[in-house]
């Protein structure tokens, strides 16, 4: 497909949304972009931070042409007082054209449309029920400047589903403001052209707390998230292909429940365990608020069978720390953020799993026995990206179901500021040490480099609120092929 067709498409897609949208007399919110990016690599591979936690629409391979627009609109209900009015309803789409610079015998280079984001809402208060793809971030963990979030980083295309829950931290009556609530529960559909399981289900749910006095500067954050996937079609741990699916398997996927399930043929020895495949975080944070600096530490525990419940893995996990700067001067150079993080996930409470015995080890995360496609929605991983498809890596480490390479540590450093007060510029630094997997360790550790450095500024093209961009991105190592890239892009927000 051309670029002009692209072009045209996501046009026309975009003037005719308003006609299936909610009328009101009354507008509340709305916000709309297009942007137009080319990025070109120095080999057929694109570096990792130029697609990772990238909702999966800047292609792995190839050199690219991407035309991207979006719109947001919110709409009360009713024509009463926005004091009084607490009804509102609304739609989200945006449209994302790849045409490829070139063609190469053996990359996907296949030009298309994506859509990461298209659903319908409806709120009331703080209270949200919406349908579709939606871009989300779940877990305490910075979204800009980290890696993202352990089991849900961003990586992938959001996955569709049906969601109810809080948009916010919401104050839990008669606390004084002391504790805030923030949770939803959603239930969804993987891809049915997975390489091995079909018809795949998913379940999902979190809940966080926010511990704080109301006219203090310190906030505590706990909380989980739980994600799973069951009910699909798979040739492996399975009777004639059918994992369960009843609404009784239903309910036991919901709770977790870890008990033996009735005892008849069609459920297979494996489901003994759980139903489906479970994984998730426990989270800790805290934000202190300083005269000059707003300080964020936080901690995710990871969990995908019994380890974390019993410490095993406790080694495990993602521990972050973000300072944000509070005033500014109006230097010519200026640091504004800095974070730091800390990926570990090396143990996976150890080298033994005999569950007879009740010995948890080779947590084995992002892999599982029925489900082989993996922790993946359209072969990207939906949690971190530094725990990749066994497709991403160099031909040279072995190749082992979803990823080879689970056991991982990470430093992360990621910084962001001005320049001469009218440039923005942030950059991302990663290091790594990859073992592999405990079925099938790497004979060695491959360490890895990623970078990107990001330049960013407003400019008065095109009636104001247009921004141009440019990055370049290196991976430099021996788990990814060598590569250099650079992106440009130019963006024009609020079109109507």
């Amino acid at each position: 497909m051309s670029l002009v067709r692209l072009c045209a498409s996501i046009f026309f897609l975009l003037s005719s949304l308003p006609l299936f949208a909610w009328r009101s007399s009354l507008s509340d919110t709305s916000h709309n972009y297009i942007e137009l990016a080319a990025l070109q690599s120095s080999i057929d591979r694109t570096p990792f931070w130029h697609q990772a936690n990238q909702f999966g629409i800047v292609p792995r391979e190839g050199s690219v042409i991407s035309l991207r627009a979006g719109v947001d609109k919110l709409w009360t209900l009713s024509t009463k007082s926005l004091a009084t009015n607490r009804w509102k309803a609304g739609f989200g789409m945006e449209a994302v054209g790849n045409t490829f610079l070139y063609n190469k015998p053996g990359i996907s280079t296949k030009s298309g449309i994506l859509l990461p984001q298209a659903y319908g809402t409806v709120r009331h208060g703080n209270w949200e029920l919406y349908a579709g793809r939606k871009k989300q971030y779940i877990g305490l963990a910075d979204s800009t400047l980290g890696t993202g979030s352990y089991a849900w980083s961003g990586n992938a295309l959001p996955i569709p589903k049906v969601q109810l829950g809080l948009t916010q931290f919401t104050t839990v009556p008669y606390t004084h403001g002391w504790l805030a609530v923030q949770g939803f529960v959603a239930h969804g559909w993987f891809e049915n052209n997975r390489p091995i399981t079909k018809d795949l289900k998913f379940h999902q749910k979190a809940l966080y707390f926010r511990l704080a006095n109301p006219n203090g500067n310190l906030k505590l954050y706990g909380g989980m998230n739980h994600q799973a996937q069951w009910g699909g079609k798979t040739p492996y741990e399975t009777t004639e292909s059918q994992m369960p699916n009843r609404f009784s398997d239903f309910l036991r996927v919901v709770i977790g429940d870890p008990f033996s399930p009735p005892a008849d043929s069609s459920y297979h020895s494996f489901d003994n365990a759980r139903v489906g495949n479970h994984l998730g975080t426990v989270d800790l944070g805290l934000e202190l608020e300083g005269y000059g600096v707003t300080w964020f530490l936080y901690r995710q525990n990871i969990y995908e069978d019994g380890s974390l419940f019993r410490l095993k893995n406790i080694k495990d996990g993602l521990n972050g720390i973000r300072i944000r700067r509070k005033n500014f001067y109006g230097a010519n150079f200026e640091l504004a953020e800095g974070l730091f993080e800390i990926l570990y996930t090396k143990n996976q409470a150890g080298t033994e799993f005999i569950f007879n015995q009740g010995v948890f080890g080779r947590d084995n995360y992002f892999n599982h026995a029925q489900v082989r496609d993996g922790w993946s929605y359209y072969d990207r991983t939906i949690g971190t990206p530094f725990i990749p498809p066994t497709t991403d890596t160099s031909p040279l480490w072995p190749a082992y179901s979803y990823t080879s390479n689970n056991r991982v540590w990470v430093l992360h450093l990621g910084l962001k500021g001005t320049f001469f007060q009218k440039y923005v510029w942030s950059t991302k630094l990663s290091y790594s040490s990859n073992a592999g997997t405990y079925d099938l360790p790497f004979k060695a550790e491959p360490t890895q480099f990623s970078g990107l450095l990001t330049i960013k500024r407003k400019v008065g093209w095109l009636g104001g609120n247009t921004f141009l961009q440019g990055s370049i991105a290196t991976d430099v190592g021996e788990l990814y092929r060598n590569s250099t890239g650079f992106m440009l892009s130019i963006r024009k927000e609020g079109l109507f």
